[in-house]
């Protein structure tokens, strides 16, 4: 069912609070009884979005920090040295496999690839980025569709394109999951408040609401794990933004545990 930001305002701090300490390093739940095939998370990103994919790289280190597995599928182009660290396993075990994908069906094929060959005893989520222009296609490949992140900052420009983008991915999977991430916010509030405004619109116009996937903080530390290329979680532990990327990872896998992106 379609959650709101505000079913989930509880992972973060309140807007008159400091961050609190993260959790502990390890969160390992009890693992499935079976062996399954990941889900597949697309998350559509432009060829020069660099902070967005420093945040999709950071949420896979913290999903595997918590003892789930974690990949990023990504087609491998000439922003990939600007967009990604070095491919293979990174920090906890994340792992970046870059791909020679030129269309949405082989990027789906090379998902499902590394999803076989990851699943295990651990539930995770492999994220995969899917270039924006790609999206024209979207419909050919609706089983990527099936469960999307999109990150959006609450500027009006961001939430329209936002939202234009959900529109495509409905009407190329309309039974498929669309989860939203605002980053940026100056508080709690505006992050709340741009989240309704595209859900609203979703439900008036789309007939579906979204899911809330929370709120993710756009501070220094952030930018300086671009420049250095390491994890936030790993060089500021105590960071409000490692807080809000391990809160983002929890959602992710809670969702995922439940097969709700399957």
């Amino acid at each position: 069912m379609p959650r709101d930001l505000g079913d989930v305002l509880h992972y973060f701090f309140d807007e008159s609070e400091a961050p609190r300490e993260p959790a502990p390093p390890h969160r390992r739940r009890e693992p499935p009884p079976r062996e399954v095939e990941l889900p597949l998370l697309a998350v559509p990103l432009g060829d020069q979005d660099v902070v967005r994919a420093a945040m999709v790289w950071n949420l896979a280190v913290e999903i595997a920090r918590g003892g789930w597995n974690a990949s990023v599928v990504a087609p491998a182009g000439a922003e990939t040295e600007t967009l990604w660290p070095e491919p293979g396993r990174g920090p906890l075990g994340a792992e970046l496999v870059l791909t020679f994908a030129e269309d949405l069906g082989a990027l789906t094929r090379s998902a499902r690839d590394v999803s076989a060959t990851t699943a295990g005893s651990d539930p995770g989520v492999i994220l995969v980025r899917v270039p924006p222009d790609w999206l024209s296609k979207a419909s050919d490949a609706p089983a990527l569709f099936s469960w999307t992140l999109l990150l959006t900052s609450p500027d009006p420009d961001d939430l329209l394109e936002t939202y234009a983008v959900a529109k495509r991915l409905h009407e190329a999977n309309p039974r498929g999951r669309i989860g939203v991430t605002i980053h940026g916010p100056r508080c709690v509030s505006e992050a709340r408040e741009a989240f309704d405004r595209l859900d609203t619109a979703a439900q008036r116009h789309l007939g579906r609401g979204l899911v809330s996937y929370g709120l993710l903080i756009d501070d220094v530390h952030v930018y300086r794990s671009i420049v250095s290329r390491r994890p936030v979680g790993l060089t500021n532990p105590r960071a409000g933004a490692t807080k809000a990327l391990q809160a983002v990872a929890d959602l992710l896998v809670g969702d995922a545990k439940e097969g709700s992106g399957a």
